[in-house]
């Protein structure tokens, strides 16, 4: 998750630890003994490649049952989303045409034992936990020799955000409504022995367009399970919803009521509780604790929902309040005391630039990371073998610290010691080839110039120097983000000398600013 060395490690140890998941790309370190669910899941695998087995099919080394063909069961249709390790399709049953989510997860990018075992997980805990009204259903788990498809339910009513601001009329009883289906989420993981370890509102979808639609917890990527007493230190998360004590290295399921308070804040102000320029900035608001409660609208929403605030972003884990007493608070209830009175029409506005900026900045992040060249990669190669110079195949941090001034890198110790824990997640001190090309990605891609100008190009088509309201909406609504008025609403965040389009330094300012989507990313110390 980003330069987060600087918090203190706790000396626990760790009973299921995580490995990293650089925003960049490849990853590894999983947990060492993972507490098993307490309802029928797949057995064991072993880590073998595709092999044939008795009867002559051929095992997948990921789910470790014979492969299946999806496409021989499903059509194809147009994607949905996109991640870091794969692609959600829109898919309909061949026989019964029913429509539901393709989750394709290319198994060349699963490039160790602890991708295998991450991806493995995901599927366990969605089948642990399918059934739950709030919780996306696993239909199916396939596996051929280019993906593991996972087939879930289609979620076609949208994000959190997005339903609240077409509503309009929006109050502390329609947010209630919205954060008892987080909670109960949370409730059932926990009861359940999962953690889900990121919760945000983008992993909350509607399950219709209709009014009464349920909420539904989509992405279990980074979830695992937890028996009580675990304590774990890998640092996961994003960045505006993380807790102190992921933090600080020593965390259990408590962890979740925080970021669900964070995204009950955000639903009653329009804005996090925790804000900084960048995702340092972010971290060190978090550690601090101060939550504002003067500013507008909080002097007219009631002190019962306050009240619950405060109890879900307590900085002490165990004075926190549980999900089961977050469920039971006065403010809560369905007749409970959440007045049905409007929210502040600046809360919507608020939160709609807050949601357009993650949006415009997710495509331009995503345009960097699919432009980086065969070239870039052999130059970090490059330099790779230029400071390991006793050939070991790994990078020590006197190698480090010798190497990148010759290359003409200006880094200050304390910033090489940041590059070293960032890169060295096995945390055996030494920096091996993948985790080097995995960290030096990661702390290149957004700040270096020419990166930002390759995004920047891709959405100014007609090379005029502008990015207009044309060829933003062009660009989302090939990623399904656009609208006209998430368009308007980004030029006018964006826009800050207000001639109605973003130039190439408006672009970098908002690219460099406080950015949530840079710290999906996983620590282990």
């Amino acid at each position: 998750m980003g330069n987060c060395n600087g918090y203190p490690s706790s000396a626990t140890t760790d009973s299921a630890q995580g490995r990293q998941q650089f925003n960049g790309g490849v990853t590894v370190h999983p947990p060492a003994a993972v507490p098993q669910p307490r309802s029928p899941q797949p057995k064991p695998r072993t880590y073998h490649h595709t092999s044939p087995n008795s009867s002559g099919a051929t095992i997948g080394r990921v789910l470790g049952r014979p492969m299946e063909d999806v496409r021989s069961t499903y059509i194809f249709g147009r994607e949905l989303g996109r991640g870091q390790f794969g692609v959600t399709y829109l898919v309909s049953h061949k026989e019964t045409k029913q429509q539901l989510a393709c989750k394709s997860i290319s198994t060349r990018k699963l490039i160790n034992r602890d991708d295998v075992e991450d991806v493995r997980r995901e599927v366990q805990i969605m089948y642990h936990l399918t059934g739950h009204r709030n919780i996306v259903e696993l239909k199916g788990a396939y596996e051929d020799r280019h993906s593991v498809n996972l087939v879930m339910e289609l979620c076609e009513g949208g994000e959190l955000f997005d339903r609240i601001i077409a509503k309009g009329h929006y109050s502390e009883r329609e947010a209630a409504n919205l954060c008892r289906q987080i909670v109960t989420v949370v409730h059932n993981c926990h009861s359940m022995g999962v953690m889900h370890r990121d919760l945000k509102p983008e992993n909350f979808l509607f399950l219709s367009k209709d009014e009464n639609s349920p909420l539904k917890a989509t992405d279990f990527g980074l979830s695992v399970f937890f028996k009580p007493g675990d304590v774990f230190k890998d640092l996961v998360g994003s960045a505006y919803y993380v807790a102190p004590e992921v933090l600080r290295r020593n965390y259990g399921a408590e962890a979740d009521i925080f970021s669900a308070g964070v995204i009950l804040y955000i639903l009653l102000s329009g804005v996090p509780p925790f804000w900084g320029e960048n995702e340092q900035g972010i971290f060190d608001a978090i550690l601090r604790g101060h939550i504002d409660f003067s500013s507008d609208p909080w002097p007219s929403i009631s002190s019962s929902a306050k009240d619950l605030v405060k109890k879900m972003l307590r900085d002490d884990p165990k004075e926190r309040i549980s999900a089961a007493e977050v469920l039971n608070h006065s403010w809560m209830r369905e007749d409970g005391d959440a007045s049905d009175k409007p929210l502040d029409v600046a809360v919507l506005s608020r939160m709609k630039q807050f949601r357009a900026m993650n949006k415009l900045k997710k495509v331009a992040l995503r345009v960097i990371a699919e432009n980086l060249s065969e070239e870039e990669i052999m130059g970090l190669k490059e330099m790779f073998k230029s400071m390991d110079t006793d050939n070991s195949g790994t990078i020590t941090f006197e190698e480090l610290k010798a190497g990148l001034p010759k290359l003409g890198t200006k880094l200050s110790e304390s910033e090489i010691r940041q590059l070293m824990d960032a890169a060295d997640v096995d945390g055996n001190g030494n920096i091996d080839y993948v985790e080097f090309i995995t960290a030096t990605i990661h702390m290149n891609r957004v700040e270096k110039e020419e990166h930002l100008y390759t995004a920047f190009e891709y959405f100014d088509k007609d090379k005029s120097g502008y990015i207009t309201m044309e060829e933003l909406e062009h660009a989302l609504k090939k990623y399904n983000m656009g609208d006209t008025k998430t368009i308007k609403e980004i030029i006018a965040e964006v826009d800050t000398d207000r001639d109605g389009r973003i130039n190439y330094d408006e672009f970098v300012a908002m690219m460099r600013k406080g950015n949530p989507e840079l710290v999906t990313n996983r620590r282990r110390k």
